[in-house]
């Protein structure tokens, strides 16, 4: 016998099938969710020796040397064979065997073991890697890292646990260098440097993961700290090692000296998506009956089959609204998809409206659809396309910018690799557009317009009246968008014949004998289609055009016509069978350019009384100010401002949560912000008008429609200053104070906007204006370090939201001077208001003004050294922040935990919060910000060791102050002197 007691095997492998075991972390066992008692640190070592060896038996004298090494106990035997009987006795049947003189732990399925599983996946993610799927291997790799949960084996003695915990620790690092290596080759560097940071924090002496952070920064824009990176690399290695850096590392460095342009785009750049496809298919859907056309067809498709091998192949085809244009290259797009397999995307660039799509708008949307990170977006218009011809190098892909306005607003949105082709549409030649294939698209012949039109009404119907239908596309101009919609008309009608609608077609025509040839065809289709129209059907045509915005919704358009939500329906639905308005999206339509400016001119001719336009805009008003203001006070249960927004009519939208409600609002903005600025110049409609703008202000936070709210607030605010109305000009200026303040560069301007708001508010008897001007007038006060003022202002602020019986704005005011306690050295009545303001939000219900109170409370209870309550705080506030798709503030709270994590004495982490607060401040927060942000990374760059780096963020933040002439200057002037100690 080998004095290792014998068990008989019992019960099956179905008893041991639910329990799993881990190791990557503390040595655990669950049967199912129940987590079993494994017993002391020597039994689980014992269990851990076993579950190390996957399966294969351990002898004796092996789990001996595993568990006490050189030193074992004089009964060592006896204690292993006691570890062994107690675990077994925990564990089901038949998974702890003896056998051949020892033991070994049987696992019903290999990824019962969390090591097997994080192995099973490593495998999985290589080969994903060498079949070139980086994406899926991304993907596979966070799911096995994912697996490690704290150090592993935690907790467990001897020299086995030891070694193997080395071992897997340094595997863990090898699989997290692959993954970043990965996140650099799909163009997810901004993200990457974040946890870079903290990483060579952790392991200061690992060069690969140094020439990953370098890498990272200089594909951010960040050359400077790159080679700081490599400076402080240097001098540790020299100073712990007395060796220089490896070859691959002083290489990377010269390629960054010498901006070596291969080192800035990643290889393969196929970012991971968020929520949309990798591979976008955006073509809008072609139409079943598309005719003739075909030497265009051939001509164009053959320019798209030789993208391949060329720079990038261009097309552009011209001519006047109506003739198709969009039509054939949706056409030709849809038939050469197979030449593209990574995808195709489209846009409509409005170029034939009063706002053309803007060209960052644009490649921002161009980028999430190919799978960019909203982070990762830089916020100007060049860095914006430079990522973009990144993300398309190497993949072949069609572009269709539909409807340009010129040459201008097309080049930045080109792919520009080989590979790549843009078809373009535009009722101008672009002659300036270099290297363009131009293609001019003129009328129908006779017979494809003949052949159009039979394919809509039908060959029985057209053959016994050839001649008339040949009148009818004669009278269309042959335009094919005039043909279809004259033909809709017919086939909607039974007992008309062709000869007929050739006729009414010739007497339109004889009216418009003054416009050109082929707008009089379009004008005199759209004529007799109108004309056709049943009363409700024309009236709903009129009123609808009268609206700005790229479309409108079913609830908008409800509003509109004064009718309910299912008869409007109808309507629309029946005007897009006549194809004289567009399903947009469900729920939502729009005018084709031409049919709008139509619908427009009949309201103007045919809507009695005239007072009905104004009306119908009234109730759009009316629905935008209902809806916006039930949105605001689901943010703010309790908010006094719905009592102070002048009264609408009619009824809005009702949600059942922050969500829905959230969603409603940002996906109604363009509309909505349209909708305000052309009530601005109607009568009786500029109070509602601000109102609106105002209930709207979270379009503002967010940072995500910043700059059309600021450009509407300006319009509002001019227009009230020349209808000579002090309570809407203090309005408008108390949203534009709020904007330029938030934005972070323009506090100048909103100290005066903002004291002017309330010498008018105050004016005006508006006391509601007045409290929000002064708790916008002490913020910037604040921010400009004139803390008596803000104390002056925030005060004010209190007594007046008191005395008008505003709770929330008293909290919000209360939190606001928490904060100039919190300056002036008042902490303990810093940390008191701020405690004192976020328990009135939270009596109030108030979620996301509840999240501010926790961020004003958090610095509070930072400054006084409060760290625990401190980062519960902030953490519950970033939570809100996230879930309200409030990115400015969840940037400035993980900024704060910065400020926080240096201040415990968590510089690593201090340093990876601060680099996530800076990717999401792009482009929102303004220079003044960033600024602050880098000066509490260069803090925490300096405290782990990274000193070069730490002066590269000092330098940039120093050139931002002096620029704002803020007095933060200072502070970072002492930091870079040779002196200082931070």
């Amino acid at each position: 016998m080998d004095g290792v007691p014998r068990v008989p095997e019992q019960r099956g492998p179905e008893d041991s099938a639910t329990l799993r075991f881990g190791v990557l972390g503390p040595v655990r066992a669950w049967r199912g969710e129940e987590l079993l008692a494994t017993g002391s640190p020597q039994q689980r070592a014992l269990l851990a020796a076993l579950l190390m060896r996957e399966g294969r038996t351990a002898t004796a004298s092996e789990l001996i040397d595993a568990l006490w090494g050189d030193d074992p106990p004089p009964r060592a035997l006896a204690a292993v064979r006691t570890y062994a009987s107690r675990l077994r006795k925990v564990l089901s049947p038949g998974v702890l065997l003896s056998e051949s003189g020892g033991y070994a732990v049987r696992l019903g399925e290999p990824r019962s073991l969390d090591l097997a599983a994080a192995q099973e996946l490593a495998a999985e993610a290589e080969k994903a890697k060498n079949s070139g799927d980086l994406r899926h291997a991304r993907h596979v790799l966070n799911e096995a890292l994912a697996l490690w949960d704290g150090e592993p084996l935690a907790g467990v003695p001897g020299p086995y646990a030891e070694a193997q915990r080395a071992r897997l620790e340094e595997w863990r690092l090898q699989l997290l260098e692959s993954r970043l290596d990965m996140d650099l080759e799909q163009g997810c560097h901004a993200e990457a440097v974040s946890e870079l940071t903290a990483l060579t924090a952790a392991h200061p002496l690992r060069e690969r993961l140094r020439e990953l952070l370098m890498l990272a920064l200089y594909r951010s824009g960040r050359q400077a700290e790159a080679l700081a990176v490599y400076a402080d690399t240097r001098r540790l290695l020299a100073d712990e090692l007395g060796v220089d850096p490896r070859p691959g590392l002083k290489e990377l460095q010269q390629r960054i000296l010498q901006a070596d342009p291969t080192l800035a785009e990643p290889s393969a750049p196929a970012p991971e998506p968020a929520a949309a496809p990798v591979r976008p298919a955006q073509l809008p859907a072609t139409v079943p009956d598309f005719t003739g056309r075909a030497a265009f067809v051939a001509e164009l498709s053959e320019v798209l089959a030789s993208a391949e091998g060329r720079v990038m192949a261009v097309s552009a085809l011209a001519g006047i609204g109506g003739v198709g244009k969009t039509t054939l290259a949706v056409h030709v797009a849809h038939q050469a998809r197979s030449a593209f397999p990574d995808g195709q995307l489209y846009v409509d660039l409005q170029g034939a409206g009063p706002r053309a799509a803007e060209p960052e708008t644009v490649l921002g949307s161009f980028l999430r659809a190919l799978g960019t990170a909203d982070s990762a977006i830089p916020d100007s218009l060049e860095e914006r396309s430079a990522l973009y011809r990144s993300v398309l190098d190497g993949r072949r892909v069609l572009v269709l910018l539909d409807n340009a306005r010129d040459a201008a607003q097309v080049r930045p949105l080109l792919p520009g690799t080989e590979g790549c082709a843009a078809l373009v549409t535009s009722r101008v030649r672009m002659v300036d557009l270099a290297g363009a294939h131009l293609v001019d698209l003129d009328v129908m012949s006779p017979d494809e317009a003949l052949a159009l039109f039979t394919k809509i009404v039908g060959e029985e119907r057209v053959a016994s009246e050839r001649e008339a239908a040949l009148d009818v596309v004669a009278a269309c101009g042959f335009l094919p968008l005039a043909i279809r919609i004259a033909a809709s008309r017919l086939a909607a009608r039974r007992t008309w014949t062709v000869s007929v609608l050739a006729a009414k077609l010739a007497d339109e025509r004889r009216r418009l004998d003054e416009l050109q040839a082929g707008d009089l065809a379009v004008k005199a289709t759209f004529e007799l289609g109108y004309g056709q129209l049943e009363p409700a059907q024309a009236r709903a045509f009129r009123l609808l055009g009268l609206a700005d915005g790229p479309d409108i919704s079913l609830a908008a358009a409800a509003a509109v016509l004064d009718l309910p939500l299912e008869e409007t329906e109808d309507l629309l639905e029946s005007l897009v069978d006549t194809s004289l308005l567009e399903s947009a999206a469900p729920g939502r339509y729009r005018y084709h350019d031409l049919v709008r400016l139509y619908a427009r001119a009949c309201a103007e001719r045919d809507e009695h009384p005239p007072s009905e336009r104004d009306a119908a805009m009234s109730r759009l008003l009316d629905f935008y100010l209902s809806t916006v203001a039930g949105v605001y006070l689901i943010e703010r249960p309790g908010d006094r401002l719905v009592d102070h927004l002048e009264r609408a009519e009619g009824p809005g939208l009702t949600f059942a949560d922050r969500r829905a409600a959230q969603d409603w609002l940002y996906s109604e903005a363009v509309s909505l912000l349209a909708c305000v600025r052309q009530s601005a110049q109607r009568s009786g409609m500029l109070r509602r008008a601000v109102d609106v703008l105002w209930a709207a202000v979270d379009l503002a936070e967010s940072g995500a429609n910043s700059r059309e709210y600021e450009a509407v607030a300006s319009r509002l605010r001019d227009v009230a200053q020349e209808a000579g109305d002090p309570r809407c000009e203090a309005r408008a200026l108390m949203a534009l104070a709020f904007v330029h303040h938030i934005s972070g560069t323009k506090f100048d301007a909103a100290v005066q906007e903002a004291e002017r708001a309330t010498e008018l508010a105050e004016a005006a008897d508006d006391p509601l204006t007045s409290c929000w001007s002064s708790n916008i007038s002490g913020a910037i006060a604040m921010y400009q370090s004139r803390y008596e003022d803000s104390e002056v202002h925030f005060t004010r602020a209190i007594e007046n939201f008191r005395a008008v019986g505003d709770r929330p704005g008293e909290a919000s005011a209360l939190c606001n001077l928490s904060r100039t306690h919190l300056a002036t050295a008042r902490t303990e009545s810093a940390v008191a208001l701020a405690q004192q303001g976020t328990e009135m939000y939270d009596d109030m219900g108030h979620a996301l003004r509840g999240a501010n109170g926790r961020y004003a409370l958090g610095l509070a209870l930072t400054q006084s050294g409060r760290f625990p309550e401190a980062t519960e705080c902030l953490h519950q506030a970033l939570q809100v922040f996230r879930d309200s798709r409030q990115r400015l503030w969840e940037g400035m709270t993980l900024f704060r935990l910065a400020e926080l994590d240096l201040a415990a004495r968590r510089p690593a982490q201090a340093a990876a919060n601060a680099e996530t607060a800076l990717t999401l401040l792009r482009g929102i927060g303004g220079e003044w910000r960033r600024g602050n942000v880098l000066t509490v990374l260069g803090r925490a760059l300096n405290a782990i060791g990274q000193l070069d780096r730490a002066q590269v963020c000092w330098t940039e933040a120093l050139q931002i102050f002096e620029s704002l002439g803020a007095p933060e200057a200072d502070e970072v002037r002492g930091l870079l002197t040779p002196a200082a100690v931070v």
